[in-house]
């Protein structure tokens, strides 16, 4: 009976918003919890969670994350299309400790190369930002289901074309060909990511239309 009303009120919240795939607000529920005016702002302006925003890689661009996947999980929001699947099938906008660190799961980042901060980054890792320096593209953290444990993954070549392929079809078509994308399913792997970079295109700042799968 629980889950017939939360359909129905879900069904209802949808029918009275726009068909974008943006956060829904579960009107029932708003006062259960602190809600930020990011978020609202969000929710009123009907923007999806994956196209933050703030500056990718930010704290507040990494807390936003953070705390739709709060609101979701609590029912207070219901989710849709890329969002939803985002966090049904990864860890995005959970935490856990990478070296002693706190960091964000599953979130892609840039690799930015800044050799005047390399040394300094060397020293004490910079958190909820992009990391400076690195021999790839992209990084992201993730748990390894088999130990429990977190590591970074680095992935995309530096002088790569990944990004220039997001809006082509036909080049990601070949992308997914050559790299065998459909049989890459280890979260822990390079391959996985780079063949799954479209659908965390925005999350990455990229200006790009498409946001699905290559």
């Amino acid at each position: 009976m629980k889950q017939l009303i939360i359909e129905t009120i879900k069904k209802a919240l949808i029918g009275n918003k726009c068909d974008c795939g943006a956060p829904i607000l579960n009107e029932s529920k708003q006062y259960q919890y602190a809600i930020t005016e990011a978020m609202r702002y969000h929710l009123s302006n009907s923007i999806q969670i994956h196209d933050n925003i703030y500056r990718p890689g930010s704290k507040n661009h990494i807390d936003l994350i953070a705390e739709a996947r709060t609101l979701w999980e609590r029912e207070i929001i219901y989710l849709q299309d890329t969002d939803k699947r985002l966090f049904e099938n990864t860890d995005l906008g959970r935490f856990d400790l990478y070296e002693g660190q706190k960091v964000p799961l599953d979130l892609p980042l840039m690799e930015m190369v800044n050799e005047e901060e390399l040394e300094e980054e060397k020293k004490q890792p910079a958190l909820g930002k992009p990391k400076r320096g690195g021999s790839k593209k992209f990084y992201v953290y993730v748990k390894d289901p088999k130990t429990k444990r977190v590591k970074k993954v680095s992935f995309g070549m530096a002088g790569g074309g990944l990004r220039a392929k997001l809006n082509n079809s036909k080049a990601r078509a070949a992308f997914s060909k050559r790299h065998n994308c459909p049989q890459k399913k280890d979260r822990t792997k390079a391959s996985y990511w780079s063949c799954r970079l479209p659908r965390y295109a925005k999350l990455l700042g990229f200006k790009t239309t498409f946001s699905g799968f290559w």
